[in-house]
């Protein structure tokens, strides 16, 4: 079994503040670890549930966050960015047999998490097809793409609940909740038993019922917090400035979506 597993920090166990997710500030150091300790309780659901080869991407911000030393020898790690537009899945392809995203969160637009936000700070809202698109939704819609389901996804208690109604049988762990600008959260140590509990029965369940139905249509509407970006971005190819600090983008492949993603945001 081949897994690919993406980690990002704004849905770890306790963090709650920018000052935690911010390399240069003192804060990080502490939640960097609890980012590394929830890849290793997936790496650990993983080989329980027989992964024998394991992709880790390191997905958030610099992507140098996660504490090498601390995985364990027979995985792989992708540090930093290569630009491509699979983003926080980057060098995943059809050989995989599953995805699992640790440390997620809700979306841009969101109340449900204190660090809400979709892939910058950029966006005040992205919508897909109508819905408000989160990091999830995006990046397992370009697993789907290629054939690979997201089976499973730890963070906050509002991206399950979006998770839930986009398609149900993805595994799901919610480690915290939001309180406006603060949390309430599991322990480090009772995340990591739910998580590697969560990611081995994920990985031994039917894992292409969590396969998303990739649209024939994409209608993507990004509303910016700045509205010069709003006028700048609508100079993308393909792009509409639709007004009130929003363009809009159509396509009828998911991958020119990824590919404007990967501009405008």
């Amino acid at each position: 079994m081949k897994v690919y597993i993406s980690v990002d920090i704004e849905g770890c166990a306790g963090i709650t503040h920018w000052d935690e997710a911010e390399k240069n500030h003192a804060d990080w150091q502490e939640f960097r670890e609890e980012m590394t300790r929830e890849a290793v309780a997936a790496i650990e659901g993983a080989k329980i549930a027989g992964a024998t080869d394991i992709l880790v991407k390191d997905a958030h911000s610099s992507g140098r966050n996660i504490i090498a030393s601390m995985l364990p020898a027979d995985v792989r790690l992708i540090r930093a960015w290569q630009g491509h537009p699979l983003c926080m899945v980057q060098d995943l392809d059809e050989t995989f047999d599953a995805v699992m995203m640790i440390g997620y969160h809700s979306a841009a637009g969101s109340e449900e998490n204190s660090l809400a936000h979709t892939l910058s700070h950029d966006a005040a809202e992205i919508r897909i097809n109508g819905r408000r698109a989160s990091e999830y939704l995006i990046h397992a819609l370009a697993s789907s793409m290629l054939g690979v389901p997201t089976v499973f996804v730890s963070g906050d208690k509002g991206l399950m609940a979006e998770i839930e109604e986009v398609n149900p049988h993805v595994g799901r762990c919610a480690v915290k909740e939001g309180r406006g600008q603060s949390t309430i959260s599991m322990t480090p140590a009772a995340a990591a038993k739910a998580i590697r509990e969560g990611a081995a029965a994920a990985l031994r369940g039917d894992l292409k019922a969590s396969l998303l139905e990739v649209p024939e249509h994409v209608i993507v509407e990004i509303a910016y917090s700045n509205p010069v970006l709003a006028a700048r971005h609508q100079w993308y190819p393909g792009m509409e400035h639709v007004g009130n600090r929003t363009v809009r983008f159509e396509t009828n492949h998911y991958f020119d979506v990824l590919r404007m993603l990967n501009y405008v945001t």
